[in-house]
Protein backbone atom coordinates (compact mmCIF):
# COMPACT_ATOMS: atom_id res chain seq x y z
CA UNK A 1 0.00 0.00 0.00
CA UNK A 2 1.58 3.39 -0.76
CA UNK A 3 -0.19 6.89 -0.70
CA UNK A 4 1.47 9.27 -2.11
CA UNK A 5 -0.06 13.53 -1.96
CA UNK A 6 1.63 15.93 -4.27
CA UNK A 7 0.94 19.49 -2.96
CA UNK A 8 1.91 22.71 -2.99
CA UNK A 9 3.77 24.49 -0.29
CA UNK A 10 3.60 28.57 -1.41
CA UNK A 11 0.60 30.44 -3.46
CA UNK A 12 -0.03 27.65 -5.76
CA UNK A 13 1.77 27.84 -9.32
CA UNK A 14 4.87 25.68 -8.10
CA UNK A 15 4.57 22.80 -10.81
CA UNK A 16 2.23 20.45 -9.23
CA UNK A 17 0.73 18.93 -12.61
CA UNK A 18 3.86 18.22 -14.01
CA UNK A 19 5.31 16.26 -10.76
CA UNK A 20 2.08 14.50 -10.79
CA UNK A 21 2.53 13.84 -14.27
CA UNK A 22 5.59 12.03 -13.37
CA UNK A 23 4.96 10.29 -10.52
CA UNK A 24 2.05 8.68 -12.32
CA UNK A 25 3.77 7.11 -14.51
CA UNK A 26 4.80 4.59 -12.12
CA UNK A 27 0.88 4.64 -10.20
CA UNK A 28 -2.35 2.82 -10.53
CA UNK A 29 -4.62 5.58 -9.79
CA UNK A 30 -4.39 9.33 -9.56
CA UNK A 31 -7.24 11.45 -7.50
CA UNK A 32 -7.93 15.18 -7.60
CA UNK A 33 -9.18 15.82 -3.92
CA UNK A 34 -10.26 19.78 -3.83
CA UNK A 35 -10.71 22.65 -5.44
CA UNK A 36 -12.64 23.59 -8.75
CA UNK A 37 -11.29 24.73 -11.92
CA UNK A 38 -10.52 28.31 -10.73
CA UNK A 39 -6.59 27.08 -11.21
CA UNK A 40 -5.01 24.79 -13.02
CA UNK A 41 -2.09 22.43 -13.82
CA UNK A 42 0.07 22.59 -17.01
CA UNK A 43 1.55 19.60 -18.35
CA UNK A 44 4.03 19.73 -21.23
CA UNK A 45 4.29 15.84 -23.09
CA UNK A 46 4.35 14.68 -26.20
CA UNK A 47 0.86 14.94 -27.38
CA UNK A 48 1.62 18.87 -26.78
CA UNK A 49 0.71 21.31 -23.85
CA UNK A 50 -2.09 20.95 -21.93
CA UNK A 51 -3.69 23.21 -18.63
CA UNK A 52 -6.00 20.67 -16.82
CA UNK A 53 -8.73 22.43 -14.50
CA UNK A 54 -10.55 19.92 -13.16
CA UNK A 55 -9.24 16.20 -14.74
CA UNK A 56 -6.64 14.43 -12.42
CA UNK A 57 -3.01 15.08 -14.01
CA UNK A 58 -3.19 11.11 -14.39
CA UNK A 59 -5.26 11.39 -18.01
CA UNK A 60 -2.36 10.90 -20.30
CA UNK A 61 -1.67 7.44 -19.20
CA UNK A 62 -3.47 4.97 -20.36
CA UNK A 63 -2.72 2.45 -17.57
CA UNK A 64 -4.17 5.32 -14.79
CA UNK A 65 -7.36 5.34 -13.16
CA UNK A 66 -8.21 8.78 -12.47
CA UNK A 67 -10.35 10.15 -9.92
CA UNK A 68 -12.41 12.65 -9.44
CA UNK A 69 -13.11 12.63 -5.45
CA UNK A 70 -16.56 14.34 -3.11
CA UNK A 71 -14.06 17.14 -1.71
CA UNK A 72 -14.14 18.55 -5.49
CA UNK A 73 -15.88 21.37 -6.86
CA UNK A 74 -17.27 20.04 -9.69
CA UNK A 75 -18.56 21.96 -13.15
CA UNK A 76 -19.94 19.92 -15.20
CA UNK A 77 -19.33 21.39 -18.54
CA UNK A 78 -15.86 22.88 -17.51
CA UNK A 79 -15.24 19.01 -17.36
CA UNK A 80 -16.55 18.02 -20.53
CA UNK A 81 -14.91 21.16 -22.19
CA UNK A 82 -11.63 19.38 -20.65
CA UNK A 83 -12.19 16.14 -21.95
CA UNK A 84 -13.08 17.47 -25.59
CA UNK A 85 -9.48 19.37 -25.28
CA UNK A 86 -8.06 15.84 -24.75
CA UNK A 87 -10.00 14.41 -27.44
CA UNK A 88 -8.67 17.09 -30.10
CA UNK A 89 -5.17 16.70 -29.03
CA UNK A 90 -5.22 12.83 -30.11
CA UNK A 91 -5.32 11.97 -26.34
CA UNK A 92 -6.90 8.25 -25.93
CA UNK A 93 -9.79 8.96 -23.84
CA UNK A 94 -8.54 8.36 -20.13
CA UNK A 95 -10.51 5.98 -17.71
CA UNK A 96 -12.42 8.71 -15.41
CA UNK A 97 -14.21 7.79 -11.97
CA UNK A 98 -16.11 10.81 -10.51
CA UNK A 99 -17.33 10.49 -7.46
CA UNK A 100 -21.08 10.35 -7.61
CA UNK A 101 -21.17 12.18 -4.00
CA UNK A 102 -19.08 14.95 -5.57
CA UNK A 103 -20.95 18.57 -5.19
CA UNK A 104 -21.33 20.39 -8.68
CA UNK A 105 -20.50 23.75 -9.16
CA UNK A 106 -23.90 25.87 -11.01
CA UNK A 107 -24.24 28.55 -13.24
CA UNK A 108 -25.53 30.53 -9.80
CA UNK A 109 -22.44 29.95 -8.16
CA UNK A 110 -20.32 31.43 -10.94
CA UNK A 111 -23.09 34.25 -11.09
CA UNK A 112 -22.62 35.59 -7.87
CA UNK A 113 -18.85 35.08 -7.58
CA UNK A 114 -18.93 37.14 -10.54
CA UNK A 115 -21.03 40.05 -9.42
CA UNK A 116 -19.85 40.19 -6.04
CA UNK A 117 -16.10 40.89 -7.11
CA UNK A 118 -17.65 43.48 -9.05
CA UNK A 119 -19.24 44.75 -5.96
CA UNK A 120 -16.06 44.74 -3.89
CA UNK A 121 -14.23 46.58 -6.59
CA UNK A 122 -10.73 47.28 -5.23
CA UNK A 123 -11.40 45.55 -1.88
CA UNK A 124 -12.01 42.57 -3.94
CA UNK A 125 -10.08 39.58 -3.26
CA UNK A 126 -8.69 38.67 -7.02
CA UNK A 127 -11.16 35.79 -6.99
CA UNK A 128 -11.42 33.76 -11.00
CA UNK A 129 -14.96 34.15 -10.73
CA UNK A 130 -15.62 30.73 -11.39
CA UNK A 131 -17.92 30.03 -8.73
CA UNK A 132 -15.75 28.40 -5.80
CA UNK A 133 -16.25 30.89 -2.87
CA UNK A 134 -20.27 30.52 -3.55
CA UNK A 135 -20.18 27.28 -4.35
CA UNK A 136 -18.61 26.23 -0.70
CA UNK A 137 -20.35 28.21 0.74
CA UNK A 138 -23.82 26.33 -0.57
CA UNK A 139 -21.89 23.29 0.71
CA UNK A 140 -21.78 24.59 4.05
CA UNK A 141 -24.98 25.63 4.33
CA UNK A 142 -26.36 21.98 3.07
CA UNK A 143 -27.84 23.85 0.28
CA UNK A 144 -25.74 21.71 -2.41
CA UNK A 145 -26.08 19.76 -5.43
CA UNK A 146 -24.40 15.91 -5.50
CA UNK A 147 -24.04 14.82 -8.97
CA UNK A 148 -25.90 11.12 -7.96
CA UNK A 149 -29.22 13.35 -7.29
CA UNK A 150 -29.01 14.65 -10.99
CA UNK A 151 -30.32 11.45 -12.21
CA UNK A 152 -33.37 12.13 -10.20
CA UNK A 153 -35.62 15.65 -11.01
CA UNK A 154 -38.09 15.70 -9.11
CA UNK A 155 -35.98 15.59 -5.71
CA UNK A 156 -33.54 17.73 -7.93
CA UNK A 157 -36.61 20.43 -7.99
CA UNK A 158 -37.04 20.33 -4.48
CA UNK A 159 -33.45 20.97 -3.77
CA UNK A 160 -32.92 23.84 -6.39
CA UNK A 161 -35.94 25.67 -4.96
CA UNK A 162 -34.33 25.99 -1.55
CA UNK A 163 -31.44 26.67 -2.98
CA UNK A 164 -32.45 29.80 -4.71
CA UNK A 165 -35.40 30.86 -2.47
CA UNK A 166 -32.88 33.70 -0.53
CA UNK A 167 -30.58 34.27 -3.82
CA UNK A 168 -33.61 35.60 -5.61
CA UNK A 169 -34.04 38.13 -2.98
CA UNK A 170 -30.50 39.33 -2.81
CA UNK A 171 -30.54 39.32 -6.65
CA UNK A 172 -33.67 41.00 -6.94
CA UNK A 173 -33.20 43.60 -4.05
CA UNK A 174 -29.13 44.07 -3.13
CA UNK A 175 -27.43 43.38 -6.64
CA UNK A 176 -30.82 44.58 -8.75
CA UNK A 177 -30.28 41.53 -11.27
CA UNK A 178 -33.25 39.43 -12.41
CA UNK A 179 -34.31 35.99 -10.27
CA UNK A 180 -32.81 32.78 -11.07
CA UNK A 181 -35.54 30.39 -13.28
CA UNK A 182 -35.84 27.24 -11.06
CA UNK A 183 -37.41 25.55 -14.33
CA UNK A 184 -34.08 26.43 -16.53
CA UNK A 185 -31.57 25.44 -13.81
CA UNK A 186 -33.53 21.93 -13.61
CA UNK A 187 -33.74 21.36 -17.36
CA UNK A 188 -29.66 22.34 -17.65
CA UNK A 189 -29.05 19.78 -15.00
CA UNK A 190 -30.75 16.89 -15.96
CA UNK A 191 -29.06 17.20 -19.43
CA UNK A 192 -25.52 17.32 -17.64
CA UNK A 193 -26.65 14.36 -15.46
CA UNK A 194 -26.65 12.69 -18.68
CA UNK A 195 -23.68 13.30 -19.70
CA UNK A 196 -21.80 12.56 -16.39
CA UNK A 197 -23.88 9.36 -15.55
CA UNK A 198 -21.07 7.41 -17.40
CA UNK A 199 -18.21 8.90 -15.37
CA UNK A 200 -20.05 8.26 -12.09
CA UNK A 201 -19.23 5.58 -9.35
CA UNK A 202 -18.83 5.37 -5.43
CA UNK A 203 -15.52 6.50 -5.73
CA UNK A 204 -14.24 5.73 -1.52
CA UNK A 205 -15.20 2.03 -2.37
CA UNK A 206 -13.04 2.05 -5.43
CA UNK A 207 -10.22 3.19 -3.41
CA UNK A 208 -10.27 0.95 -0.31
CA UNK A 209 -9.69 -1.80 -2.85
CA UNK A 210 -7.00 -0.39 -4.50
CA UNK A 211 -5.57 -0.06 -1.12
CA UNK A 212 -6.55 -3.53 -0.49
CA UNK A 213 -4.77 -4.68 -4.02
CA UNK A 214 -1.16 -2.62 -3.21
CA UNK A 215 -1.91 -0.48 -5.77
CA UNK A 216 0.03 2.74 -6.22
CA UNK A 217 -2.18 6.24 -5.45
CA UNK A 218 -1.04 9.39 -5.93
CA UNK A 219 -3.58 12.34 -4.85
CA UNK A 220 -3.19 15.96 -6.37
CA UNK A 221 -4.34 19.15 -4.40
CA UNK A 222 -4.94 22.60 -6.06
CA UNK A 223 -3.00 25.67 -5.35
CA UNK A 224 -1.12 25.83 -2.21
CA UNK A 225 -0.39 26.07 1.48
CA UNK A 226 -0.54 29.81 1.71
CA UNK A 227 -3.82 29.51 0.03
CA UNK A 228 -5.52 27.52 2.88
CA UNK A 229 -8.31 29.09 4.36
CA UNK A 230 -7.17 28.34 8.02
CA UNK A 231 -3.78 28.58 7.98
CA UNK A 232 -3.04 30.22 4.88
CA UNK A 233 -3.21 34.20 4.38
CA UNK A 234 -7.03 34.82 5.21
CA UNK A 235 -9.07 36.17 3.67
CA UNK A 236 -6.90 36.34 0.69
CA UNK A 237 -7.34 32.02 0.65
CA UNK A 238 -9.47 29.95 -1.50
CA UNK A 239 -12.11 28.22 0.01
CA UNK A 240 -11.05 24.87 0.35
CA UNK A 241 -8.25 22.96 2.54
CA UNK A 242 -4.67 22.93 0.58
CA UNK A 243 -3.74 20.62 2.63
CA UNK A 244 -2.33 17.21 2.46
CA UNK A 245 -4.43 16.62 5.75
CA UNK A 246 -7.99 17.04 3.68
CA UNK A 247 -6.82 14.55 0.95
CA UNK A 248 -8.06 11.86 3.12
CA UNK A 249 -11.49 13.43 3.61
CA UNK A 250 -11.42 14.76 -0.16
CA UNK A 251 -10.46 11.46 -2.13
CA UNK A 252 -12.21 9.14 0.39
CA UNK A 253 -9.08 7.41 1.66
CA UNK A 254 -8.26 6.42 5.63
CA UNK A 255 -5.84 9.00 6.64
CA UNK A 256 -3.23 6.43 7.77
CA UNK A 257 -2.87 5.55 3.80
CA UNK A 258 -0.86 8.58 3.05
CA UNK A 259 2.71 7.92 3.59
CA UNK A 260 4.47 10.44 1.58
CA UNK A 261 3.90 13.77 0.90
CA UNK A 262 5.84 15.65 -1.71
CA UNK A 263 5.36 19.70 -1.07
CA UNK A 264 6.13 20.96 -4.14
CA UNK A 265 8.37 24.44 -4.27
CA UNK A 266 9.22 26.83 -6.72
CA UNK A 267 13.26 28.05 -6.90
CA UNK A 268 11.47 31.72 -6.77
CA UNK A 269 8.02 33.14 -5.46
CA UNK A 270 5.01 33.64 -8.03
CA UNK A 271 1.45 34.46 -6.87
CA UNK A 272 -1.34 35.34 -8.71
CA UNK A 273 -4.47 37.02 -6.70
CA UNK A 274 -4.00 39.61 -3.59
CA UNK A 275 -3.05 40.24 -0.60
CA UNK A 276 0.32 40.52 1.51
CA UNK A 277 3.30 38.80 -0.94
CA UNK A 278 6.80 40.08 1.57
CA UNK A 279 9.26 39.47 -1.21
CA UNK A 280 7.29 40.84 -4.28
CA UNK A 281 9.32 42.28 -6.81
CA UNK A 282 8.35 45.48 -9.01
CA UNK A 283 9.27 47.09 -12.44
CA UNK A 284 11.76 45.46 -15.18
CA UNK A 285 13.08 42.88 -12.48
CA UNK A 286 9.55 41.13 -12.26
CA UNK A 287 8.94 41.28 -15.88
CA UNK A 288 12.49 39.63 -16.89
CA UNK A 289 12.08 37.22 -13.63
CA UNK A 290 8.32 36.78 -15.69
CA UNK A 291 9.50 36.38 -18.94
CA UNK A 292 11.48 33.72 -18.70
CA UNK A 293 9.63 31.78 -15.74
CA UNK A 294 7.95 28.71 -17.08
CA UNK A 295 7.51 27.09 -20.74
CA UNK A 296 5.48 30.63 -21.80
CA UNK A 297 6.59 33.23 -18.63
CA UNK A 298 4.73 33.23 -15.25
CA UNK A 299 0.93 33.82 -16.02
CA UNK A 300 -2.05 32.00 -14.73
CA UNK A 301 -3.08 28.99 -15.92
CA UNK A 302 -6.82 29.99 -15.56
CA UNK A 303 -6.92 33.70 -15.35
CA UNK A 304 -4.11 33.97 -17.96
CA UNK A 305 -3.10 37.15 -15.52
CA UNK A 306 0.78 38.21 -15.15
CA UNK A 307 1.75 36.39 -11.74
CA UNK A 308 3.25 38.48 -8.90
CA UNK A 309 7.28 37.65 -8.93
CA UNK A 310 9.37 37.06 -5.98
CA UNK A 311 12.59 35.97 -4.75
CA UNK A 312 12.54 32.59 -2.81
CA UNK A 313 11.04 32.97 0.38
CA UNK A 314 12.37 30.39 2.85
CA UNK A 315 10.29 31.57 5.74
CA UNK A 316 7.05 31.26 3.80
CA UNK A 317 8.03 27.83 2.45
CA UNK A 318 9.51 26.67 5.74
CA UNK A 319 5.89 27.17 6.93
CA UNK A 320 4.12 25.96 4.00
CA UNK A 321 6.01 22.48 3.96
CA UNK A 322 5.41 22.24 7.89
CA UNK A 323 1.50 22.70 7.70
CA UNK A 324 1.43 20.10 4.69
CA UNK A 325 3.57 17.44 6.88
CA UNK A 326 6.03 17.55 3.86
CA UNK A 327 8.43 14.10 3.87
CA UNK A 328 9.84 15.19 0.27
CA UNK A 329 10.17 18.47 -1.43
CA UNK A 330 10.16 18.85 -5.60
CA UNK A 331 11.94 22.40 -6.35
CA UNK A 332 11.11 23.39 -9.72
CA UNK A 333 11.77 26.08 -12.40
CA UNK A 334 15.64 25.73 -11.32
CA UNK A 335 16.85 26.50 -14.33
CA UNK A 336 15.09 29.86 -14.72
CA UNK A 337 17.28 31.29 -12.15
CA UNK A 338 20.29 31.13 -14.71
CA UNK A 339 20.69 34.64 -15.91
CA UNK A 340 21.60 35.78 -12.78
CA UNK A 341 24.91 37.10 -11.68
CA UNK A 342 23.31 37.10 -7.95
CA UNK A 343 20.14 35.31 -6.69
CA UNK A 344 19.05 36.64 -3.05
CA UNK A 345 16.79 34.54 -0.79
CA UNK A 346 14.41 35.62 1.81
CA UNK A 347 15.92 34.31 5.23
CA UNK A 348 13.70 36.10 7.73
CA UNK A 349 10.87 38.96 8.16
CA UNK A 350 11.31 42.89 9.58
CA UNK A 351 8.44 43.47 10.89
CA UNK A 352 6.96 47.02 10.93
CA UNK A 353 7.75 47.19 14.43
CA UNK A 354 10.99 46.59 13.56
CA UNK A 355 11.31 43.32 15.04
CA UNK A 356 13.55 40.35 13.27
CA UNK A 357 11.18 37.11 12.68
CA UNK A 358 11.50 33.84 11.44
CA UNK A 359 8.12 32.58 11.87
CA UNK A 360 5.55 33.39 9.31
CA UNK A 361 3.19 35.67 11.20
CA UNK A 362 -0.74 36.11 10.62
CA UNK A 363 -1.81 38.57 7.73
CA UNK A 364 -2.64 41.30 10.08
CA UNK A 365 1.42 41.63 10.49
CA UNK A 366 2.79 40.47 6.94
CA UNK A 367 1.07 43.98 5.33
CA UNK A 368 4.23 45.64 7.18
CA UNK A 369 6.56 42.54 6.81
CA UNK A 370 10.25 43.65 5.26
CA UNK A 371 12.37 41.09 3.77
CA UNK A 372 15.46 40.23 4.58
CA UNK A 373 17.77 38.98 1.83
CA UNK A 374 20.96 36.80 1.44
CA UNK A 375 22.77 37.25 -2.04
CA UNK A 376 24.26 33.64 -3.03
CA UNK A 377 26.29 33.55 -6.39
CA UNK A 378 24.44 32.50 -9.32
CA UNK A 379 25.55 29.94 -11.85
CA UNK A 380 24.92 32.44 -15.55
CA UNK A 381 24.60 29.15 -17.67
CA UNK A 382 21.83 26.90 -18.72
CA UNK A 383 21.07 23.72 -16.50
CA UNK A 384 17.81 22.67 -18.64
CA UNK A 385 19.68 19.32 -20.22
CA UNK A 386 21.47 18.43 -16.45
CA UNK A 387 20.00 14.96 -15.19
CA UNK A 388 21.50 14.65 -11.87
CA UNK A 389 22.44 16.45 -9.01
CA UNK A 390 26.04 16.27 -9.48
CA UNK A 391 25.95 17.72 -13.28
CA UNK A 392 24.73 20.82 -12.04
CA UNK A 393 26.95 23.54 -11.36
CA UNK A 394 28.84 24.34 -7.71
CA UNK A 395 26.87 27.56 -7.34
CA UNK A 396 23.20 25.49 -8.32
CA UNK A 397 24.38 22.86 -5.63
CA UNK A 398 24.90 25.73 -2.88
CA UNK A 399 21.42 27.22 -3.68
CA UNK A 400 19.46 24.29 -3.79
CA UNK A 401 21.39 22.91 -0.37
CA UNK A 402 20.73 26.20 0.92
CA UNK A 403 17.07 26.23 0.48
CA UNK A 404 17.20 22.41 2.03
CA UNK A 405 18.57 23.39 5.08
CA UNK A 406 16.42 26.79 5.38
CA UNK A 407 13.29 25.07 5.16
CA UNK A 408 14.15 21.91 6.95
CA UNK A 409 12.79 19.16 4.29
CA UNK A 410 14.85 16.93 2.13
CA UNK A 411 14.87 18.28 -1.77
CA UNK A 412 14.48 14.68 -3.38
CA UNK A 413 13.01 16.13 -6.46
CA UNK A 414 14.66 19.24 -8.96
CA UNK A 415 13.11 20.04 -12.08
CA UNK A 416 14.74 22.27 -15.15
CA UNK A 417 11.96 22.31 -17.42
CA UNK A 418 8.62 22.30 -18.26
CA UNK A 419 9.16 18.69 -19.79
CA UNK A 420 8.75 15.32 -18.38
CA UNK A 421 12.14 14.23 -18.48
CA UNK A 422 13.44 17.13 -17.44
CA UNK A 423 12.81 16.22 -13.88
CA UNK A 424 15.48 13.96 -11.66
CA UNK A 425 15.68 12.29 -8.63
CA UNK A 426 18.41 13.25 -5.77
CA UNK A 427 20.24 10.29 -4.37
CA UNK A 428 20.53 10.08 -0.61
Amino acid sequence: MSVTAVVGANWGDEGKGKVTDVFAAEADVVVRYQGGSNAGHTIINSYGKFSLHLLPSGVFYPHVTNVIGPGVALNVSELMAELAMLEAGGVPAPKLCVSDRVQLVLPYHVLFDGIEEERLGARGFGSTRKGIAPFYADKYAKLGIQAGELSHPERLRERIEMAVAAKNVLLEQWYGKPKLDVAVLVERLVREGEQLQPYLCDTTELLHHALARGERIVVEGQLGALRDPDHGIYPFSTSSSTLAGFAAVGAGLPPYAIDRITAVVKAYSSCVGTGPFVTELAGGEADELRRRGGDAGEFGATTGRPRRMGWFDAVATRYGCQVQGATEVALTNLDVLGYLEEIPICTAYRMADGVRTERFPVTSLLDGAKPELTVLPGWKSDISQVQSFEELPEQAQAYVRTIERLIGVRIRWISVGPKREQMFELTP
